[in-house]
């Protein structure tokens, strides 16, 4: 149930208000993928309204501390109504990024949110991470009423081109024991670069225009003008997708509505 006006659940912040035509209630084939740029001086209940906005069945989000998830969580459930599990993928503790005492810093890393239970919940982090310690998380939850396994990763960043072949490896190798799987994240590489080959061998981005020989029609996905974050589909159609920048990072969030037929 939304609210209407000022007035919010008892100990709830006020929250912004979603623009006309946003989604009145999980949309139950949507998934959607974003990296929260932690920090970025945005607030949770904004990150938690712009999620509300679109109503997702499952989002994956990167670069998150975990307090600032538990965070929109509760907001997602005491302000708009939607309601998720959530689950943690290999996190660092870091309290650069968020916060904590020196001797206790917060964790960071990934993380699954889902309308539906979540099973099979596993975290794999890659042999060679690069400049940072970097993995992959696997669920298997319901996205429009049928099982599926939903993987969430975020690739090295920068110059790294060898360590992201190395992590794509580990991850399709992953993929490619499930006939039906969704794998989202940010991958810090554009769409033709050489190290998504593995990927790209698997599976098909939600956004069907977007592929290695035709890379120039990929809608970015970063405040600088490159598509580093992709939804790609085995054994999925998308039905739509849409790219939404955010003013809350310097990713936008990229959304697709999957075939549950």
């Amino acid at each position: 149930m939304l609210l209407a006006g000022p007035v919010a659940p008892s100990g709830a912040p006020f929250a912004r208000s979603l623009p006309a035509g946003a989604a009145r209630e999980v949309v139950p084939n949507r998934v959607m993928t974003w990296n929260l740029c932690n920090p970025c001086g945005a607030g949770d209940v904004d990150r938690a309204a712009e999620i509300a906005t679109y109503a997702p069945q499952v989002i994956g989000v990167q670069e998150a501390c975990a307090r600032d998830v538990e965070r929109i969580r509760d907001y997602l459930g005491r302000v708009y109504g939607l309601v998720y599990h959530v689950a943690y993928g290999s996190v660092l503790r870091n309290w650069g990024r968020c916060g904590g005492t020196p001797w206790s810093p917060g964790a960071y890393g990934q993380a699954i949110l889902s309308a539906a239970p979540m099973t099979d919940h596993v975290t794999v982090e890659y042999p060679d991470g690069g400049s940072e310690d970097r993995g992959y998380m696997a669920v298997t939850t319901k996205v429009g009423g049928r099982p599926v396994r939903v993987f969430n990763t975020h690739f090295a960043e920068r110059r790294q081109e060898s360590v992201r072949a190395g992590q794509a490896r580990v991850l399709a190798a992953a993929v490619a024991e499930h006939d039906r799987a969704i794998v989202i994240g940010d991958f810090n590489a554009v769409p033709d670069a050489p190290e998504l080959d593995r990927m790209w061998n698997l599976a098909v981005d939600a956004d069907p225009r977007c592929r290695p020989s035709a890379a120039y029609t990929c809608e970015p996905t970063t405040d600088w003008h490159s598509r580093f974050d992709y939804v790609f589909l085995r054994g999925i159609t998308a039905l739509g997708h849409g790219v939404h920048p955010s003013p809350y990072s310097d990713h936008h969030l990229l959304r697709a509505d999957l075939d549950s037929t």
